[in-house]
């Protein structure tokens, strides 16, 4: 492969940004230009819900000028992503379209698990990041309109959240009272303590992490390079001894002292007060500024997609290790759970040439199977809905809100009837409906063969025998229930693959 490049284009609440990147045949990914430009679209878009023509001139000037670098960079590929300073406004498709014919480059809105995983990529091809993670960590990642804090226990990911303390969202809920109160700090940290303290009570509950890793603008200039330890982290006394100092100062003092360019910048004070407050909450020992963003994360994930670099994290594992704590959490994480999880991995091998799906839908199938069961913390007669509601309104990390959508959707039919397809095609389009179809089936199948929640059999193999899925078991009890319920679901199964489900028991003793 010759030398690529590259440019990763960011469009943020705040300002949008360009990284150009050599990717060479060595698998090696380097940064040659960086360029930020102010644009406050976060002005419009978190108090207005609409972009106005004003910064969309403005944001289309930019990025004509971004047009002109890459070309003079002889860019081979690109990738323009914003998240929800542009999802969320109601003139989001105008403001697209204006962004694609005036310069040429196509905009691709990011979901915030998109967003942040994007993100978090940029960090899971640093080989530090896998030891601090073993350790305990808490990835803080903020940006203009949210901030989302992911746990990692023991090198998996744990859970992740979404809290709306964006810098730029924090100044805008605020600006009305700025200059009217003689104590603005205190206020921006009432907000800042109120959500945080929601979320240690619910998530960290009495834990702390070894480690927090922040992501962020202002971050960086906050802790200069010669304040980390060797390995690139700072304790975090010294590192609140710094900001708490920084605290006491209005945002000209902050610039001045930092050597920052603009003096005016009213989100300088939001910014240390918030990296402030996580250190202090989440009770960390070290603080670790890795220095990368959006950007990174952006080419990474391209060079990672086209098989240019090859991650050594673990990102299914993440999935996998996110969906069990979301279903210890309701308390629908059982040995029932985890034989039916099996049993279905077992079916979905076994069928791999006639169902057409590929290991990402395998690991789906995975998850679906490991949070079926959540719903029954809310209610034993409504629980595959229930389940489907709480998994839609939790973030995975790792998992586009499609797929989310599919496995959500997957849990929910296996509890109830297939819905025809006009009734989703708003949340799914039709090949995504075609995965729920045959992944629900599956699970249905492999839910009756423990329906009575006691682990009857042991040792399941299944293998396809022309129009048959032959499954052999082996049990020391009564199957009679199961049996029952696995040739109603066998109906619907054969409508799907017109492959007909066969069990073979056989009987063991002590």
């Amino acid at each position: 492969m010759a030398i690529k490049t590259f440019a990763a284009i960011y469009i943020g609440s705040y300002e949008v940004s360009l990284k150009v990147f050599e990717l060479s045949p060595k698998k090696q990914l380097r940064k040659i230009d960086y360029v930020r430009s102010r644009v406050e679209l976060g002005k419009d878009s978190f108090t207005k819900g609409i972009i106005g023509y004003e910064l969309v001139e403005e944001l289309c000037q930019v990025l004509k000028e971004f047009r002109r670098m890459m070309d003079g960079y002889q860019v081979a590929d690109y990738r323009a992503y914003s998240s929800n300073v542009l999802r969320d406004v109601s003139n989001k498709l105008f403001v697209l379209d204006q962004i694609l014919l005036r310069t040429g480059i196509e905009v691709g809105i990011l979901s915030n698990s998109e967003h942040r995983f994007i993100g978090y990529k940029s960090l899971a091809v640093n080989p530090f990041f896998e030891k601090l993670i073993q350790e305990g960590a808490a990835v803080a990642d903020v940006g203009g309109g949210s901030m989302q804090i992911t746990l990692f226990w023991k090198g998996k990911a744990s859970t992740t959240q979404q809290i709306d303390l964006g810098l730029m969202r924090l100044r805008e809920k605020l600006s009305h009272i700025e200059d009217r109160v003689a104590n603005y700090e205190s206020q921006i940290l009432e907000l800042i303590d109120k959500e945080l303290d929601i979320y240690r009570n619910l998530y960290l509950q009495g834990k702390k992490p070894k480690y927090v890793i922040m992501l962020g603008d202002y971050i960086g200039d906050i802790i200069k390079e010669e304040d980390k330890q060797e390995d690139g982290t700072i304790e975090a006394a010294r590192f609140l001894k710094a900001v708490k100092r920084l605290s006491r100062k209005n945002s000209e003092e902050i610039a001045r002292e930092l050597n920052l360019m603009n003096e005016q910048d009213p989100l300088l004070t939001a910014s240390v007060l918030l990296y402030r407050r996580l250190a202090e909450e989440t009770g960390a020992e070290y603080v670790w500024i890795p220095g990368t963003n959006i950007n990174d994360g952006i080419a990474i994930d391209y060079a990672q997609k086209r098989k240019m670099l090859k991650p050594e994290h673990d990102f299914d594992g993440d999935i996998l290790s996110a969906a069990r704590a979301l279903a210890n959490r309701y308390q629908g994480y059982t040995g029932h759970t985890e034989v039916v999880t099996d049993m279905a991995v077992v079916l979905f091998d076994a069928m791999k040439h006639v169902h057409g799906m590929t290991r990402r839908e395998r690991l789906l199938l995975k998850t679906a199977a490991i949070l079926k069961d959540c719903g029954l913390y809310v209610s034993q007669v409504n629980s595959a809905d229930c389940s489907y509601e709480i998994i839609m309104a939790s973030e995975i990390i790792g998992m586009t809100h499609l797929e989310r959508e599919i496995v959500a959707s997957t849990v929910r039919y296996t509890g109830n009837p297939l819905a025809p397809y006009e009734e989703v095609k708003d949340k799914m389009d039709q090949q995504s409906y075609l995965i729920v179809a045959k992944l629900s089936v599956i699970l249905k199948l492999a839910t009756a063969l423990d329906r009575s929640h006691r682990q009857k059999i042991k040792n399941v193999r299944a293998r396809l025998v022309e129009k048959q899925l032959v499954i052999n078991v082996e049990t020391r009890e009564n199957m009679l229930l199961e049996k029952g319920l696995f040739t109603v679901y066998g109906d619907a199964f054969e409508r799907i693959f017109s492959v007909r489900p066969v069990i073979k028991e056989k009987r063991v003793f002590d």
